[in-house]
């Protein structure tokens, strides 16, 4: 496949890999306000409340999961259309590891409740687990834009 250049498909894959990236250090923090909440730890009185950090908890993660599916699409295609192959370097097993560990949070999370204990730590272990893996992903990529810049 001939296309044009792919710099404009570099430039979303970018932002979107900040935005992630973002929206992981946001969840992070959200959810360290959840824990707090839970335990009967004090948090500042002019944060929101529980019902409002949960649910700007759950907008980051599902912000999170679209960002990291676009990215991965971005890179099936533009790895396709300018290589016309895939897996040219380890990116493309970090990216695939970073997109399972981010569904498998997010699945995880639609299971915490009382009667599942499990389901929290599981979310949590991912999500300490994904921390690296946004590192080696991004490692990886840098290395990646380096093939594609003029």
């Amino acid at each position: 496949m001939h296309l044009p250049s792919f710099i404009w498909l570099w430039k979303i894959a970018a932002w979107s890999m900040g935005l992630s990236l973002m929206a992981y250090l946001l969840l992070a923090l959200t959810g360290f306000l959840m824990w707090r909440m839970r335990n009967s730890l004090s948090i500042p009185g002019f944060l929101v409340s529980r019902s409002q950090l949960i649910t700007l908890h759950l907008v980051m993660g599902i912000s999170m999961v679209s960002l990291v599916v676009l990215l991965l699409a971005i890179g099936i295609v533009g790895t396709l259309g300018h290589f016309g192959s895939l897996g040219h370097s380890s990116h493309l097993w970090a990216g695939i590891i970073v997109v399972a560990l981010v569904m498998l949070s997010a699945f995880s999370a639609t299971q915490i409740s009382a009667g599942k204990p499990w389901a929290r730590s599981l979310h949590v272990t991912l999500n300490i687990i994904l921390f690296t893996g946004f590192a080696w992903v991004s490692l990886t990529g840098w290395s990646v834009v380096q093939k594609y810049l003029p």
